[in-house]
């Protein structure tokens, strides 16, 4: 019984280390990012890709109002993952730093320094007493000097810099495909395709205004993407039924032939 007791302690104290060395509070935080919709991004030898799954739970909710993608600054944008509530909280922050680089500095914030400048804002709340991890976790990326680079932050106030990465559901099978496919050739476009693709492979039952998508280059800087331009990626499932239509009337002409040869 005195056990229970101690583990329900360890449990809920958001600061405190259990026998094992463990933040409960910081996994849980964790669980909470990985039951929400996943977000892909994408580095790219132009620029950082972003793909959100932003489909609507019900038909009467307006799609446009879900928000997965943001802009930061003219070179940076960030997708989120998890309670929305509390990633809108970090990327306010983000915007306020990025702002306040540019007025104090004259210059554009870092990729990096922004970056770790939010996820030393996150760890802060592992370590304080009377408050909790934040239930969100972020991929952040933009231009540095002329180089794209991306950066994810999860809820334990780690920053790991990534070619190709998954926050949110799905994160093994979606990780998986980006980790056989991602190359360092990739073309902005060859990275949306990559990244609806590796979607596609944890749920390939979507439509392209299930969507978010959203690149950032040196030349366009922060741009969402149409839907009419993901659906060039092959979103949809258009250009296997077409394939396989083809393939049917392949076999069934070869029959034909094989029956004239008999």
């Amino acid at each position: 019984m005195m056990g229970n007791n101690d583990q329900q302690a360890y449990d809920r104290g958001t600061s405190l280390f259990s026998p094992d060395g463990r933040i409960y509070q910081v996994e849980y935080a964790r669980e909470a990012v990985s039951r929400g919709a996943p977000s892909v991004g994408v580095r790219t030898t132009d620029g950082v890709v972003f793909v959100a799954m932003s489909r609507p739970s019900s038909s009467l909710m307006e799609a446009e109002s879900i928000e997965k993608l943001h802009k930061l600054d003219d070179h940076l944008g960030t997708a989120s993952a998890g309670h929305v509530a509390d990633a809108r909280q970090l990327i306010d922050l983000a915007r306020r730093q990025s702002q306040g680089n540019r007025l104090r500095y004259g210059e554009p914030v870092g990729v990096e320094t922004l970056t770790k400048f939010v996820t030393d804002h996150i760890q802060e709340n592992t370590q304080r007493g009377g408050t909790r991890p934040y239930g969100a976790a972020l991929l952040i990326g933009g231009i540095d000097d002329g180089e794209p680079r991306l950066f994810a932050a999860d809820p334990s106030g780690t920053p790991n810099e990534w070619k190709a990465t998954v926050i949110g559901g799905g994160r093994q099978d979606i990780q998986g495909h980006l980790e056989e496919e991602w190359t360092d050739d990739l073309s902005l476009d060859d990275g949306v395709e990559l990244a609806v693709a590796a979607l596609a492979a944890h749920d390939d039952e979507f439509e392209p205004s299930d969507l978010a998508v959203a690149t950032v280059t040196e030349a366009d800087g922060f741009r969402t993407v149409p839907v009419d331009e993901v659906e060039a990626a092959g979103v949809g499932g258009d250009e296997d039924d077409e394939e396989t239509e083809a393939d049917a009337e392949g076999d069934a002409d070869e029959e034909d032939a094989d029956e004239s040869g008999e």
